[in-house]
């Protein structure tokens, strides 16, 4: 708006429309020559501009702060800047924002477990197309979107487990980390259902195994043990493993995303053999009436092929030295891999390949042999095992047991090797026997399961010794650690059963797969930049103490 005055004393107005700050600027470039030709004539009698109009504010199109994007979102004004809502850190949906777009002070009252469940075709292909965002608040969104798809999508790193992690099975969260779903909040069935469950058939095929051999031996045949005992335990065993079976198999069907991060998991990759140990240890310890004197071939085919796979995957990450190697990820759990040769050359003595189960010994033994020693082996620079982690010493002494029994079922004599494996498992075994306090004050869980195999697998390997070696003290040690075994499946059952169905308690939310790929400080915030307004001179003034820091700092190398 101009403002001008002639001879007679009238006033003139001239109103102009305001324009935007890109087309005044246009219009400024415009009139720049029309400008200087009149400035002589115009010098005295100068049309002032009205600098008091106020421009339109701006689009909101750069990046803003966590706090004021959601200021922004739930439309509040610079009123009541004092009244502004902050995101706590407290193991709620992370960064605020879910896969469905909802704020973070939503994701506090209900938890988004869509990020873990498992993406169709359809939606992979629609999240390829081009997307209209009308405001810049939309553009962050998807941003904060895809950064979060990003930590639930990529591996995890190895030691970011044993970070982030602690426990007997690495599946507590620490207080200084953050997570990507809700703690407060109960998930569903499938994301609480963990891989270890497969725990509980390892310990109930195995004592199939047991009572077979009790059954069956001469050593305790005045015990008198009826078939039916091994015929109802086997039958149990088939029930559990298909019940588990099926409901970890609509997890993957779900949640792929989540079993994922268990492969990736340290501790857990290895309970991917489980399945097919617990298959094999039902081939081995079936009744005699129902199977007969030699299994089909076919058989030990399918239930080796998973784990022979596995362990070119497992064994191929230590080999190689990456993130993964051994040295890194070693654990008392990855026995269980070493395992599943063993118990796989048992299942190929039992079809009749004596071959292949000499090559799988093989195989077992050289790598038990690396494993025994990365974890007996523990450098004065390297952290003392906590005590959370004293039971998982329990699968020390299942791998040598196994490997005695191999070894007397591929050559038909409990001779001198497997007697030196015997003699090594059960030595581990009695010290840890000596020290019940690394068994006492854990909470229970599914994973006690996985450390009562490795007992029945010693009181099998004494009831072949006693075979080879008849005595009152070799069949008395047979009957103690069978007692013993027995009486730890029998209190876990029942511990199970109270967990399950009266107090509900048996299936905690999964922690362990809801880590973020990197650890965050809590004055930092991952999916969002803060961005502060400077007025230009506090910007020269910066720019200057940069410049004089560099001068001074290359005075100082040239020094």
């Amino acid at each position: 708006m101009n403002v001008g005055s002639n001879s007679v004393g009238n006033h003139l107005v001239d109103i102009h429309e305001v324009l935007h700050e890109e087309e005044e600027d246009k219009e400024e470039n415009s009139n720049n020559t029309t400008n200087m030709a009149d400035k002589a004539d115009t010098r005295f009698n100068r049309p002032t501009r009205n600098r008091e109009i106020k421009r339109p504010p701006r689009k909101f199109s750069r990046q803003v702060s966590l706090e004021t994007g959601f200021s922004v979102l739930n439309g509040e004004t610079s009123k009541d800047k004092n009244d502004r809502k902050v995101l706590g850190r407290s193991g709620k949906s992370f960064g605020g924002f879910s896969v469905n777009g909802t704020t973070g002070l939503e994701a506090k009252n209900k938890g988004d477990f869509n990020m873990f469940r498992t993406k169709s075709t359809l939606a992979r292909q629609s999240s390829k197309l081009p997307l209209r965002k009308e405001s810049g608040i939309d553009i962050q969104n998807s941003n904060a979107k895809g950064e979060l798809d990003d930590h639930v999508k990529k591996s995890v790193p190895a030691g970011r487990y044993f970070d982030a992690l602690r426990g007997p099975e690495l599946d507590q969260v620490k207080d200084s980390e953050d997570i990507l779903l809700p703690k407060d909040e109960k998930w569903p069935f499938l994301l609480r259902f963990p891989i270890g469950c497969f725990g509980i058939c390892l310990g109930l095929s195995s004592q199939a195994i047991l009572w077979r051999s009790l059954a069956l031996s001469p050593v305790t045949k005045f015990l008198h043990v009826p078939l039916f005992v091994n015929f109802a335990i086997w039958l149990l065993a088939v029930g559990v493993l298909v019940a588990v079976f099926i409901t970890y198999m609509f997890k993957c069907a779900l949640y792929f995303e989540a079993i994922k991060r268990e492969y990736f998991h340290p501790v857990r990759v290895n309970f991917f053999c489980a399945p097919w140990i617990v298959c094999m240890f039902l081939a081995i310890g079936a009744p005699p009436k129902t199977a007969p004197g030699m299994l089909h071939p076919s058989i030990w085919c399918i239930f080796m092929a998973p784990i022979f796979f596995l362990n070119l995957k497992i064994y191929g990450q230590w080999l190689s030295g990456g993130k993964r190697r051994l040295c890194k990820v070693a654990n008392p759990s990855s026995h269980l891999s070493v395992i599943g040769n063993f118990v796989g050359a048992i299942l190929a003595a039992k079809v009749g390949w004596k071959e292949p189960g000499k090559f799988l010994w093989s195989i077992g033994f050289a790598h038990y042999l690396v494993v025994f020693v990365t974890l007996y082996q523990r450098l004065p620079t390297s952290e003392a095992l906590p005590k959370e982690l004293h039971p998982v010493y329990s699968m020390f002494i299942a791998t040598p047991a196994a490997a005695s029994l191999a070894w007397g079922a591929i050559y038909d004599d409990f001779d001198g090797l497997a007697r030196t494996c015997y003699f090594i498992s059960l030595f581990l075994y009695l010290s840890l026997v000596v020290r019940p306090n690394f068994f006492t004050g854990f909470r229970f869980s599914v994973a006690w399961w996985s450390y009562t195999f490795p007992m029945t697998t010693v009181s099998i390997a004494t009831i072949k010794y006693a075979e080879e070696v008849p005595s009152f003290i070799t069949k008395a040690l047979a009957l103690a650690l069978s007692f013993m075994s027995t009486t730890m499946v029998c209190i876990l059952f029942v511990s199970t059963l109270l967990h399950a169905f009266v107090w509900k308690t048996l299936f905690p939310n999964d922690l362990a797969i809801a880590i973020t790929k990197k650890r965050y400080s809590k004055d930092k915030k991952p999916l969002m930049k803060r961005w502060t307004k400077h007025s230009p001179l506090s910007f020269v003034t910066s720019m200057g103490k940069h410049n004089s820091g560099d001068k001074d700092g290359g005075s100082d190398e040239e020094k």
